[in-house]
């Protein structure tokens, strides 16, 4: 029920300082779900001693249909302490899987198996169906007494429609590679996300060269994003680049959420509801 969706999310606290301009970073873990709990977990920990003491978690309903993550009951307590603490819950994408189809078009191989490796769910999703999977994500959330802001595609392939039954939905934003959209307002920002790929040598290799130009060029930016999956985690040079990025932002910018960054931007914007 949207209306009902729509008052819940009223009464989410927001922690947002809209008196000066200030330099932020959001720092998003991707794909949490209980499969990738024990490694999500590492890298919460990790975050918070180097000074990241809020992020946005983006939580898979249901990681490759492979159980659903609201009905583990460890899983969602963790999920709930970290909230409490401060942390944004943000549905990614439902199954974060987009089966192969016939007679696809090149760009569409490319984006969904090369690019992400048949994780694409949301690229061409008609808006009935992308709606269907938004609500029940933003439901199993709320019965579990979480209430999310927010939706990210997986892969940020996200298609017209489906981008459409998110604000439907009542999500206040989405975020792309390039950008984050404020769903309600209609507005688009630009702000490029810093993120990795680690499937294979020659990714890692590439992803780690061009990250390092990539960050000395966004120093300049207000708003700073740094996407991380738990595959980073693993991978020790890839690791260490992050810890080593956070570590310079440590004095010079203040970590916050999509949806206390959303909130402050319209205040700053005198955007009202």
């Amino acid at each position: 029920n949207r209306m009902t969706y729509a008052v819940a999310t009223q009464a989410l606290p927001i922690v947002a300082d809209s008196s000066a301009a200030r330099e932020i970073v959001v720092v998003s873990i991707h794909d949490v779900s209980p499969l990738t709990r024990s490694t999500a977990e590492k890298i919460r920990g990790e975050l918070n001693r180097h000074g990241i003491s809020v992020c946005s978690l983006l939580v898979v309903p249901n990681y490759h249909a492979r159980g659903a993550s609201m009905e583990d009951r460890q899983f969602v307590r963790w999920i709930r302490d970290l909230e409490s603490a401060g942390d944004e819950v943000v549905i990614h994408g439902y199954f974060h899987k987009r089966p192969r189809r016939k007679c696809e078009s090149w760009r569409t191989k490319f984006l969904t198996r090369l690019y992400t490796d048949g994780e694409a769910e949301f690229y061409d999703l008609d808006y009935d169906e992308a709606l269907r999977r938004i609500s029940a994500a933003r439901d199993e959330f709320m019965a579990a007494r979480l209430v999310p802001r927010g939706f990210v595609a997986p892969g940020w392939l996200l298609s017209p429609e489906a981008e459409r039954a998110a604000r439907d939905a009542g999500l206040e934003y989405t975020t792309r590679l390039r950008s984050i959209r404020d769903l309600r307002f209609g507005e688009t920002v630009s702000a490029r996300s810093i993120v990795y790929s680690v499937r294979s040598h020659w990714r890692r290799g590439t992803s780690m060269a061009w990250n390092g130009l990539l960050a000395s060029f966004l120093q300049i930016a207000p708003l700073l994003r740094l996407s991380i999956h738990p595959a980073d985690y693993n991978d020790s040079a890839v690791w260490r680049q992050i810890i080593d990025l956070i570590r310079s932002l440590d004095k010079t910018r203040t970590a916050t959420t999509y949806r206390d960054w959303i909130v402050e931007h319209r205040a700053s914007a005198n955007q009202t509801p």
